[in-house]
């Protein structure tokens, strides 16, 4: 189980310059991949989505690749000084020989081919992508380390909101057949205190009564199913794969249950339970909305 945020960074340095992947990512439906590039790295951007790709399938992820000069190192070499010298020589040398004023400058010079050095991160598009997956991978194990991390708390914490639910249940069940009984004992109270007497054709009625009552307020198949969505939830979380979506559907089918062993309770320290579930249901999906 991984949570949907996380952050990795990897960074190397490929002669004057140093280059720094970041990854983050934080909650989302569905996944959207953001690729923030230079943009001579602008030709690997569909690589780099395709990559991402393949481990994430939940969340806003972002992916921030920057290029930045390795101080004193790239400035020192951005002027080509023997060339600049050659330059100023052969000038001097053809301005001799026609007979011209020698009105050499700094700025002709820069100006020439070659003297004024670009140190741009450039390699071929091949070998570009090759040493950026390399630093790719490097930010995204960290990424996906930290996301399995934050899973596991989530997990532990949802596994707690299971047991509590479970809890509940187990005291619902114990509470669920003493409504029946209870309901027949304050019928046949009720009709004493009005100073009624029951005769035996009476209590083949009350009896009735009392059956749908019984029938109404049958909750044994929601409690059924509500364990099946207990073990199903423990089935989930050992999987090796994105079960986010999946336990938020759960999480659905377990709040119908409840709502409607509230509507039939007809008990009221049933009721305190369903009341209860429902808090622990409700922090039980807002963790949901965090996993991947």
């Amino acid at each position: 189980m991984n949570s949907m945020t996380g952050y990795g960074r990897a960074e190397k340095q490929f002669n004057y310059y140093r280059v720094v992947v970041e990854i983050s990512s934080v909650n989302r439906r569905q996944s959207e991949i953001q690729i923030i590039l230079p943009s001579e790295l602008s030709v690997s951007e569909a690589l780099i989505r395709e990559h991402i790709g393949k481990f994430v399938s939940r969340g806003q992820i972002t992916v921030r690749i920057t290029v930045d000069a390795v101080k004193n190192k790239a400035k020192s070499k951005l002027i080509n000084y023997e060339l600049a010298k050659a330059y100023a020589k052969e000038l001097k040398n053809l301005a001799k020989e026609l007979g011209l004023n020698n009105s050499l400058n700094l700025e002709l010079i820069i100006r020439a081919p070659g003297v004024l050095e670009s140190r741009q991160f450039e390699i071929d598009s091949e070998k570009q992508w090759k040493e950026l997956k390399k630093l790719i991978d490097k930010a995204l194990k960290n990424f996906l380390e930290m996301r399995g991390k934050e899973g596991k708390h989530l997990e532990n914490d949802l596994k707690l909101r299971i047991q509590n639910m479970r809890k509940a249940v187990d005291k619902i069940k114990e509470k669920a057949p003493q409504v029946v009984s209870k309901y027949k004992e304050q019928l046949f109270e009720k009709i004493k205190k009005a100073g009624l007497q029951i005769k035996p054709e009476d209590e083949e009625r009350l009896l009735k009564e009392t059956v749908l009552f019984a029938d109404r307020c049958d909750i044994s198949e929601e409690l059924a199913r509500l364990d099946s969505h207990f073990k199903k939830f423990y089935e989930y979380v050992k999987k090796d794969e994105p079960v986010g979506r999946t336990l938020d559907f759960l999480a659905q089918e377990m709040n119908r249950e409840i709502n409607t062993i509230g509507s039939k309770a007809n008990n009221a320290a049933i009721s305190h339970e369903v009341v209860f579930l429902k808090t622990e249901l409700e922090k039980f999906r807002e963790q949901v909305q965090n996993i991947e």
